[in-house]
């Protein structure tokens, strides 16, 4: 379905790519592009923010302001600011024994760019890669997700009145149809969504040799170190984990804490809830899990914890919980066994495993030993073991004393490693990654080259001596 319709997709980038060859954008279009892009966003986001808090069931609107509007806004600011300057070729120094010879790497756009993006943050994640493509100077084929249709139908409706069709397309429809999507044969792909189904879109793009970026997810931990104000430390924690009940594939996922400091901080995250989501089930401020089978899988989770004897404190009380509305209140595990499925799956919802500690070695060798994670939080004062701490881990993202907030940094590339993704985005990381840097080398009128062709003389002989002692 492309905008509501029927198409043939293969048709579809066909048209596009012929768009492209016959009028590749220009830095002066894309700024355009990008201008009108900003103007409409702002007009319509109000729209777009009812339209998600339909597809939630609940979803807070100032969590939509800061997260779908404050961010796309902001980067389409930043590329903006910078598009001209990162457009320009940059010289480089040609090695010298090619002198007069220069060199120099362009920045050249790969082309048509498909965009399959994912339903929690449903305009962010949809529009960020895309203005990074456009600022690139691609067409672009966006495939929204499935599970927030009245969002994708209305990012639809707002793309077409900026782009013409040729230039930006909004592929609608379910699951097979982002398959099919998927093995169509863009200049690249960018997909955010699961680890599980980012294999398939590999595996799906590998006949073509489509390049992949793969934003993805994980379990991403946070480690409470010694000597830390529990309460900051649960505050902060509370802060990442609960935004959009939880449904953020950079929250934390699990936290460990010393054992002497375990029963303070659940005490901590208890008061958070209560000063910050008084009535938690009428509040308009506490977002709805997106749907059934959602729901259905965390409530899976914790039976599956509680029936294994874990302990399990709901924040405030289970009376929070509202099935018919998928209001899932906050949740800690204590000390669940690594073998439950809470420890092993990404949880993507409002719960969160708390692990007590001796030494916090043993927490580093926990989170060192499973797949690399999307983000890591690490709540330290001693700098020494910061430092020590970092050179032990790697994550596609780090914020020390925080959580969540490095992904708003516009100077920092976003991006998985191993399990967790591939390729990076965001300010001027996703310009290079829908950009080819081209290199190029323009010979002189006399080449130094020509002292190297046979017959080889004594010149040759001492040049070549020269250059490999």
């Amino acid at each position: 379905m492309q905008n509501g319709e029927p198409t043939d997709l293969n048709a579809l980038l066909e048209r596009q790519r012929a768009a492209w060859r016959a009028n590749e954008p220009s830095p002066a279009q894309r700024l355009r592009d990008l201008g009108r892009l900003r103007e409409a966003l702002r007009r319509r986001f109000d729209e777009l923010s009812a339209a998600m808090s339909a597809d939630f069931g609940r979803r807070s609107h100032h969590e939509s302001l800061l997260t779908d509007g404050m961010t796309v806004l902001h980067e389409i600011d930043h590329m903006r600011k910078h598009l001209t300057r990162w457009s320009r070729p940059r010289h480089r120094l040609a090695d010298a024994m090619f002198w007069p010879a220069r060199t120099e790497v362009q920045y050249r756009p790969l082309g048509v760019v498909g965009i399959i993006s994912p339903w929690n943050y449903p305009v962010n994640l949809a529009l960020i890669p895309l203005v990074s493509a456009i600022a690139a100077g691609n067409h672009v084929m966006l495939k929204p997700s499935e599970h927030t249709p009245r969002t994708s139908a209305l990012l639809a409706e707002l793309l077409a009145e900026v782009f013409p069709e040729e230039r930006v397309s909004t592929v609608l429809g379910d699951a097979d149809v982002a398959a099919q999507f998927a093995g169509l044969p863009f200049d690249h792909l960018f997909f955010t969504g699961s680890t599980a189904v980012g294999r398939k879109v590999m595996a799906a793009a590998a006949p073509n040799l489509t390049p992949v970026t793969l934003e993805l997810g994980g379990k991403s931990p946070a480690i409470v170190a010694p000597g830390y104000p529990v309460e900051t430390a649960a505050q902060r924690i509370a802060a990442g984990k609960f935004l959009n009940a939880g449904q953020t594939c950079i929250a934390p996922d699990y936290v460990f804490v010393p054992n002497d400091q375990r029963e303070a901080f659940v005490g901590e995250l208890r008061a958070y809830v209560a000063r910050h989501y008084p009535q938690l089930r009428d509040t308009p401020d506490y977002t709805s899990i997106v749907n059934d089978s959602h729901y259905q899988r965390l409530q899976a989770l914790v039976e599956e914890a509680r029936e294994a004897g874990t302990r399990i404190e709901v924040l405030p009380d289970t009376s929070a919980h509202d099935t018919e509305r998928r209001i899932f209140a906050p949740t800690v595990i204590l000390d669940p066994g690594h073998g439950l499925r809470v420890m092993q799956e990404e949880i993507f919802g409002p719960i969160l495993p708390v692990i007590g500690y001796e030494r916090i070695e043993e927490a580093l060798e926990f989170v060192s030993s499973r797949p690399r994670p999307l983000a890591f939080y690490h709540f330290d004062r001693d700098r020494r073991r910061i430092r020590q701490v970092l050179r032990s881990t790697l994550a596609g993202g780090v914020t020390v004393n925080d959580c969540v907030i490095h992904i708003a940094q516009s100077e920092l590339p976003f991006g998985g490693v191993g399990a967790s993704g591939m390729g990076h985005y965001h300010g001027h990381a996703g310009f290079l990654t829908f950009s080819k840097q081209m290199p190029v080398m323009f010979q002189a009128r006399w080449s130094s080259l020509s002292l190297l062709r046979p017959p080889y003389t004594r010149l040759a002989d001492f040049i070549t001596r020269l250059m490999t002692r």
